[in-house]
């Protein structure tokens, strides 16, 4: 826990920094320290050294460790500051029917399609803030890794800060195991196939920005296994070891075998196929089951496909089964 310590500043305070927050960036801490307080105000009162870390000036990003003391200024907010996010009472249901797991260290969900893990690029809101304002007596609540607002399936969030630390040494050491359900164009003959290519973020084309293969990008590892195989389509299941922004949707375009309903690096006629002829109105992509190891236990966590996937999948094996 945080200790406060006394001082003779009338609405100073000074924490000092515990164990079980060591290594959280400073950014963070504050907005925790100072809830409702939009992220403006908080990079504002760092970069005036208002807030000071053992007495000295400090950026957002630094983080922190066990017996700092964090200088933390009294704050107003005013009353035109942003109001805390409400989410509707629909997605607050759609949110508790996403659990999967829950225990005093993490909780998983099963993330839908269509909802960012967190707020940003035009949007008020995101999983994260969704769930801290269904959760207000939570102390401690954040994103374990990210999926992208297509992708569906398992989402980790840590409940501590010492599960959110393990968790993201974990996928760092690539002791995460977390794999995908993908439906790809044209039937796949390859058998179990690893894709090794480098991919670089923010390549402009057309005015839009992607992720290509590239030389100069960053190492990345996909390996797909083939789990049923169709004229039109076929599902792999996915693993990647390593992370990268839309990492599985490029290295399977880059194979010939673009995803189903991918209107960033697809087919277009094959994705007016499945839609027209499936009913695939996204895209096809799933995170169906993570593994993570968190002190000294596994966790193992599947995500069902949702009522549309099915549907998709139900309706290729029916084509096959036609004499």
């Amino acid at each position: 826990m945080l200790q406060t310590m006394p001082v003779a500043s009338i609405g100073v305070r000074y924490l000092e920094v515990t164990p079980e927050y060591v290594d959280q960036r400073l950014d963070n801490f504050l907005l925790r320290e100072l809830k409702g307080a939009p992220k403006s105000l908080i990079y504002r009162i760092v970069r005036t050294g208002q807030v000071r870390v053992n007495g000295g000036r400090v950026q957002p990003d630094q983080r922190l460790h066990t017996g700092d003391r964090v200088r933390i200024p009294p704050v107003r907010l005013g009353e035109r500051e942003e109001r805390p996010f409400q989410p509707s009472l629909g997605l607050a249901d759609l949110l508790r029917e996403a659990v999967l797991y829950e225990d005093r260290d993490v909780l998983v969900l099963n993330k839908p399609s269509g909802l960012a893990v967190h707020k940003g690029s035009g949007l008020d809101y995101g999983v994260i803030e969704a769930l801290r304002a269904l959760r207000p007596a939570e102390s401690f609540l954040e994103l374990a890794h990210r999926l992208d607002r297509e992708t569906s399936g398992c989402l980790a969030l840590a409940r501590t800060p010492v599960a959110l630390r393990q968790i993201q040494a974990a996928f760092k050491a690539g002791q995460v195991d977390k794999r995908y359900l993908a439906l790809v164009r044209g039937y796949w003959n390859h058998g179990p196939r690893e894709v090794n290519q480098p991919l670089r973020r923010n390549v402009l084309r057309g005015g839009e920005r992607m992720v290509e293969v590239l030389e100069d990008g960053k190492p990345a590892l996909t390996r797909f296994q083939p789990v049923s195989l169709h004229k039109p389509a076929s599902l792999l299941e996915a693993n990647i070891a390593t992370g990268r922004t839309h990492q599985i949707r490029v290295h399977a375009a880059h194979v010939g075998h673009p995803l189903a309903g991918d209107d960033k690096y697809g087919d277009a006629a094959f994705n007016r196929l499945m839609a027209e002829q499936y009913g695939l109105r996204r895209l096809f992509l799933h995170a169906h089951s993570l593994n993570l190891p968190l002190g000294g236990r596994e966790i193992a966590v599947s995500a069902p496909l949702d009522v549309e996937l099915k549907a998709v999948l139900d309706g290729l094996s029916s084509v096959r089964r036609r004499p």
